[in-house]
């Protein structure tokens, strides 16, 4: 079995692996539209991750915060994140893929939300 050839800087694979890792809980205790939206929000992550490997610290700073907003967010008294840190980690995703200029990777569901103020960085963001 011959093994994938890819170029990848160091950290890619093990942000991706934490994604990956973590939506792997969540298929565990999730069901429906909560599910559907944490695997459009991995989606999202994966390909960012990819796409910004060759990117600037920034982007790929931006990147990884958002990653760690979606692996270790934790609102609810269980191990699994509660449906509002799926929405807020929505709202992460979809600020860094704006700010990257990959509105293709927007998690949201519904195009006819709100666009939410981005003139806030993603840091700030991340503290809410």
């Amino acid at each position: 079995m011959a093994g994938e050839q890819r170029n990848v800087e160091p950290g890619t694979d093990v942000l991706i692996r934490k994604v990956d890792s973590h939506l792997a809980t969540l298929r565990g205790g999730l069901h429906g539209p909560e599910l559907e939206l944490a695997e459009r929000l991995a989606g999202c992550l994966r390909e960012l991750v990819i796409s910004t490997a060759q990117a600037s610290a920034a982007d790929r700073g931006q990147v990884r915060a958002a990653v760690h907003y979606f692996v270790l967010r934790r609102e609810s008294r269980g191990r699994l994140l509660s449906v509002r840190s799926l929405a807020a980690a929505e709202r992460v995703v979809d600020k860094v893929a704006r700010q990257l200029g990959r509105v293709d990777l927007l998690a949201e569901l519904r195009r006819d939300r709100p666009v939410p103020d981005d003139a806030l960085p993603v840091g700030d963001a991340l503290l809410r």
